[in-house]
This record gives structure tokens, sequence and C-alpha cells, in this order.
């Protein structure tokens, strides 16, 4: 995750930065969904029967705290479908690990609200756009009516909340539409993810952005996120699945800023681009570990041994630990392979067969890549 308005107020006003001190997971902890999203990486629906048992899970939580993860977002399908999810999360809690909740919103309610914000500590609901376009992209008519009561229903708690948006050709003309919402409904964090070529997002790669389109859409979001800086608007933007956003808001942060220039640079290489098997990694409903949510291969399963194993052993993993990586094509002499760390290797995999491969979808210039 790219969080561009943490590193703006922090390099601007000398402020420590917002570390992540461990790793996070990102565990479906079920594939059952009542929702049919089109970009849908696990492609679930409600006929799916849960694998992992509560016991199981909590076993291997703590073999998870013994590796250093310090973050758990529990994700789907849709996780409230779950009974033994606040008994998971409890469980994280008790074990040190924050959790974060990421849901469709549409189990919400005011019966259970309380107890959704009083658990998690962030709490993403998903909104891809205005009503028509979230209602089709999401595949239920009347969704985006209910998802927005949740919203407003968890908001009202004085709770972190925050929408998750996926631009894609879909959901692009809704771009400005998901910024004015939440300016209107004062919601604290947008989060914008970019589609990744895996499950239903692979079944429908025609739906991604061109790069055109996709640098048009990032140069928005960078003007929205100094914009919420400079006015003092309280709303925290952040991208995901996209570490080359990292580079374009570096050249708009030195316009603004050139005296600091150099130190938000050497914050973002802190940062290190694509983390996808050193301090991220997913866990699926079936209990298979792979580097992150939508990697093409996995390297093990917490059925058959436990985490510590999987984590510590492999060649694939570390390859994928090698900072920066050694990859082909347009990233083999990019100059900015330190920041972004060669961007997904997911969608490498999609379109090239080859894991090492740039990412089809970096939309940096020539001149951008070789200038620091």
């Amino acid at each position: 995750m790219f969080r561009l308005s943490n590193l703006i107020s922090s390099v601007v006003e000398n402020r420590p930065e917002r570390t992540l001190n461990g790793s996070i997971a990102i565990w479906n902890f079920t594939n059952r969904c009542n929702l049919s999203c089109l970009h849908c990486y696990s492609k679930s629906t409600l006929d799916e029967v849960d694998t992992l048992t509560t016991e199981q899970i909590k076993k291997t939580i703590l073999e998870m705290k013994e590796n250093g993860v310090k973050f758990i977002i529990f994700s789907g399908g849709e996780p409230l479908t779950r009974k033994d999810l606040f008994e998971i999360a409890d469980f994280c809690k008790d074990n040190g690990i924050v959790t974060y909740l990421s849901s469709n919103g549409l189990y919400f309610t005011s019966k259970n609200i309380q107890r959704i914000v009083d658990t998690f500590n962030y709490v993403g609901v998903s909104i891809d756009g205005d009503e028509p376009t979230h209602d089709h992209f999401r595949g239920l008519k009347g969704a985006f009516v209910e998802t927005l009561k949740a919203v407003k229903l968890a908001n009202a708690t004085g709770a972190k909340v925050g929408i998750r948006y996926t631009i894609t050709k879909e959901t692009l003309g809704s771009l400005e539409y998901i910024f004015d919402l939440a300016e209107r409904e004062n919601i604290p964090k947008i989060y914008v993810s970019h589609l990744v070529y895996s499950g239903r997002g692979l079944d429908n790669l025609k739906m991604d952005l061109t790069k055109e389109q996709r640098r048009k859409s990032v140069e928005f979001i960078l003007k929205k996120a100094f914009e919420y800086y400079e006015t003092g608007r309280d709303i925290e933007i952040v991208t995901g699945n996209m570490e080359q956003d990292a580079i374009l808001f570096l050249n708009e942060f030195a316009s603004r800023y050139p005296d600091l220039k150099s130190k938000m640079r050497e914050r973002l290489v802190k940062w290190g681009g694509n983390s996808a098997g050193r301090n991220l990694l997913n866990i699926n409903s079936e209990g298979d570990v792979r580097p992150d949510p939508f990697f093409p291969l996995t390297v093990g399963n917490i059925i058959e041994e436990d985490f510590g194993s999987i984590w510590q052993n492999g060649k694939l993993l570390d390859e994928l630990r090698v900072y920066p990586r050694k990859l082909s094509g347009v990233c083999e002499n990019c100059e900015q392979i330190d920041i972004c760390n060669g961007g997904s290797r997911a969608r490498a995999y999609a379109i090239t067969g080859d894991l090492w491969s740039e990412d089809p979808s970096c939309y940096l210039t020539k001149e951008e890549r070789e200038s620091k």
C-alpha cells in the first residue's frame, strides 16, 4: 500500500514516518460471498463451505505472531459470513495483532455496528462508483444504497472508516464521484486499488485501464492528496497494487517542495515498493499461503505445515526478498526500481508467463525511468 497522505504530511512537517514494523497478512477467511463482483480474485459465491476451522486459524495466528506478522486484514469472500469472525478477531487482539476489516458492508446493521468498529482497528467498505456503476460492478441491484448506508452507519460511530474503490474501465467514470462522496460524507479515508489480473480480474482483463487512462487517473488522485493536505482536509488517500504511483508522486512532490525532494526519495526507498513475499502475504480460504492475494503460485498450506516453516523457507520467497528485484524488460535498467521494486509480479506472470518480467501496467515514461 502506498500511503500518499501520510508521506506528504510527515516529510513536510518533519515528523517520524509511519512504519509497518512487521509483516501484514491479507487473510481470506472464507470464500463465501453475497455478491458477484467483476474483479473478484477469489471468485466467491454464497455456495462455498468454509475449510479452515476456528482452532486451525488460532493455531496459525500464534505461529504468525512468532514470525513477525503484526497486522491481519480480514477479507474474503465476505468475512462477516463467518460466525466465528469476532472470536478470531478478539484472539488476534489478545495476541497483540492489529486487525482491519475489508467488507462490502451489506451485513452491517444498527445492532452489530458497534461490535464491528470496537473489534477492528479500521473498517474498509467497498464502493466502486455511483449507484448504477456500483450495482453493475458488484452484480446486485440495490447494493449501492445498502452499502452507502453501511458506510454512514460505521462513520457515525467516529471509528476509522474508509471507502475501498477499484479503478477499472467499468468504474473510471466514477473516480471523481468517489472523492466527492468522501468529501460530502466526511469519510476519513479513500483506498484506490488498481486492477491485478487474477480471479475474475483475469477473466475480465479487457476492463483494465490503458496506460494513458491510468496515468491521468493517478495524476487526479495525486492532485487530491496534495489539495487535502494543503487545505487541511482530513481525508487520507492510499493507493494499492501500483507501486509506480510513487515515482509520479515524487515528481509532483518535488515540484511543490523542491528542497525536500531528496528527503522524500529516501523515504520512498525505505518504503521499498512492492512487498509481496517480503512483509506481505496472503492466506486463502483453503489455507494456501501466497506472497500476495493475486500471486499465481503458492508457497505452502497451513493445514499441511506450520506457518513458520512456510514463511522462513523456500526458493521463491528468497528470490522475492532480493531488493531491489532483478527483473527484465524496462525494469532491468530502470533508475527507479529501488522505489517501486518492479511492481506486480502477478501482472507480469499473467501476461508473459514470467514472474521476473516487467510489470505490463507500468505507465512511466523513458525519461521518468532514467531520472532520479
